[in-house]
């Protein structure tokens, strides 16, 4: 389950589909919860088209990628249920807490991972992290943050990567953790 269609979310769900088009046959079943559609704004750093803007960002992964597409928001913990992991792409922290609540290490009740960029910065942070560490990982502001950070102007100028290199980072982690859960990372932070 991939929360969030956006900056992280729609490069991650391309990699994990051409990871399924490998020989090897279809490895992961991808389901992708957002309810945003394609805005022209989103077109520099997100994998959309612009001939997508107007569509619901799941329905254009669905298109190119065949993620099953979940056109709403992800809110209560029934949500959660049944996917091997989850896996928060989104820009807010409501989402996050959702997550943390459920729980970490051996005790959680579900495998999850989340992932964050903003500007030159990008972090991964798993349930096998240190639970002591979840105040730190919750703090912030309210609301929804570009992963551009606050003081991109929508250029191509000074448009930052890090959620591709997160992406990619993570589609590495989830490829990791379904053949060996003990042999992946428990968190990773990067500054450019």
């Amino acid at each position: 389950m991939l929360i969030g269609a956006g900056g992280i979310g729609s490069f991650l769900a391309d990699f994990l589909s051409r990871i399924n088009h490998a020989k090897t046959g279809k490895l992961y079943q991808i389901t992708v919860f957002d309810d945003d559609k394609i805005e022209s704004k989103n077109l520099s750093y997100q994998n959309f088209e612009e001939g997508e803007v107007g569509k619901h960002k799941v329905m254009s992964l669905f298109d190119k990628f065949g993620c099953n597409a979940e056109p709403y928001p992800v809110l209560v913990k029934h949500q959660l249920k049944g996917y091997d992991l989850v896996v928060c792409c989104a820009d807010n922290l409501a989402v996050r807490r959702l997550l943390y609540r459920q729980g970490f290490g051996d005790e959680a009740e579900m495998n999850w991972l989340d992932l964050r960029a903003q500007g030159r910065n990008a972090a991964l942070i798993s349930y096998k992290v240190d639970p002591n560490l979840m105040d730190t990982f919750l703090s912030g502001p309210e609301g929804s943050f570009s992963c551009q950070g606050g003081d991109w102007d929508g250029s191509g100028k000074d448009i930052n990567t890090m959620h591709m290199a997160i992406a990619g980072i993570a589609a590495q982690w989830i490829q990791r953790w379904f053949n060996d859960k003990d042999g992946v990372i428990d968190k990773m932070v990067m500054n450019v």
